[in-house]
């Protein structure tokens, strides 16, 4: 079945929306339900388009591909929000809130030792450029489109319908605003403005995270599958988890009956709340300040832990940085190795679609043989169901893990 059989015939009369053209050879990916369209696959507008404007996608047979939100001053011109020739409205913006919360629910969110998750993950839940985490009665949006934020009373209107939240929290990264041209905030937008922190629980134990720790929405929900795992595997372990941020693997650790554990990150106001978290944890967690290659090489100086664990930030933010990230995760996938005792346990995590399973298991053979080690990968864990991605939209699986036995 051809592009022409599935596209609704768009003749353009009395519609006011519009409308780009995709150049020949760009519509497959966007036909099979990628919802990203970029600049150079669409031909030049005949007439200037507003930022943000709600805008049809055509094929060059004239055949509608659906309907998105524009974004003229970024690579990724046009984020679509639906397969239909329908418009991207306040209805149809609820309609995808309410489905995004069925889902969590399907997915036993919230249940009684989590009340912290993504709520929308944007192109995963059908609302492109917009993140929403739920930290139990408080909110915490993202705008990543100049689109969405000119509807973002829709949103907010929804949310407050739908979940009556205490507060809600914008926490729009900066770089992201600029480019798309709009003003970004860090400040509660709706609700209790006396609110200074994030207060929830996950796999039983519990948080509480300032507002002014300036990391995305405030706290990494994408790795609770490896957190859960990480309880599981650590009991009458020794523990080094490096990038610990705000504690997280290193308490769920600790949580697992690890003998001892040790976070470390180069963030002291990390630190700090990571050591604020301590108070019932058994052992307690021996927070450091350090960069991670130090710890590492300290350890294996000493002769090195049972389970290591490397969670650092994104290496590779395009695939033309790749090469260069593979060269910087090989290196630190060596230090990690030689930091782990024979016959222990090393995790090596990759938030960068860019480099994915083959690409991190290269890393990390190279990594490992650089010290003389044997390395096998025994399982692979991803971001939660509260991550949802769409089958065309391979970008959206961005987080690996690999969990190895070291010889």
């Amino acid at each position: 079945m051809g592009h022409a059989d599935l596209g609704a015939r768009h003749s353009g009369a009395g519609d006011s929306v519009p409308t780009l053209v995709l150049r020949p050879g760009h519509v497959q990916p966007v036909w099979a339900g990628h919802p990203w369209v970029f600049t150079q696959a669409l031909k030049p507008a005949p007439t200037p388009i507003e930022a943000g404007s709600e805008v049809r996608v055509l094929d060059v047979q004239g055949n509608c591909l659906g309907r998105g939100l524009y974004s003229p001053g970024s690579a990724l011109a046009v984020r679509l929000y639906t397969r239909k020739d329908e418009p991207v409205d306040r209805a149809l913006i609820q309609a995808r809130i309410a489905r995004a919360i069925e889902r969590r629910k399907i997915s036993g969110l919230p249940d009684a030792g989590t009340s912290g998750f993504r709520l929308i993950h944007a192109e995963g839940d059908g609302l492109p450029g917009v993140i929403v985490d739920r930290f139990r009665d408080v909110l915490a949006v993202q705008w990543g489109s100049i689109g969405i934020k000119q509807r973002e009373a829709w949103v907010l209107d929804a949310l407050t319908e739908l979940l009556e939240p205490r507060a809600i929290v914008e926490r729009t990264s900066q770089a992201t605003a600029r480019l798309e041209g709009f003003e970004a905030g860090n400040r509660v937008i709706r609700g209790d403005e006396s609110l200074t922190h994030f207060e929830f629980s996950e796999l039983g134990l519990a948080y509480s995270i300032p507002l002014t720790l300036a990391q995305k929405t405030g706290y990494y929900f994408d790795q609770r599958p490896l957190r859960a795992r990480i309880k599981e595997l650590s009991r009458g372990l020794s523990v080094l988890d490096t990038y610990t941020y705000v504690g997280s693997l290193a308490r769920a650790a600790a949580a697992g009956g690890a003998q001892r554990v040790v976070g470390v990150d180069s963030s002291r106001d990390a630190i700090e709340v990571a050591k604020a978290q301590l108070s019932n944890d058994s052992p307690p967690v021996e927070f450091q300040c350090a960069d991670a290659q130090s710890a590492l090489s300290a350890a294996a100086g000493e002769g090195g832990y049972d389970l290591v664990i490397c969670d650092p930030p994104k290496l590779a933010k395009s695939r033309k940085s790749r090469d260069g990230a593979l060269g910087l995760m090989r290196q630190l996938i060596g230090s990690g190795v030689a930091a782990t005792r024979e016959r222990g346990t090393f995790v090596i995590c990759s938030c960068s679609a860019a480099i994915g399973v083959s690409e991190l298991m290269r890393a990390t053979a190279l990594g490992a043989r650089d010290q003389g080690r044997e390395i096998r990968v025994l399982e692979r864990v991803f971001q939660g169901a509260d991550h949802p991605v769409p089958a065309a939209f391979p970008e959206g699986l961005y987080l690996t893990t690999l969990i190895c036995a070291v010889d």
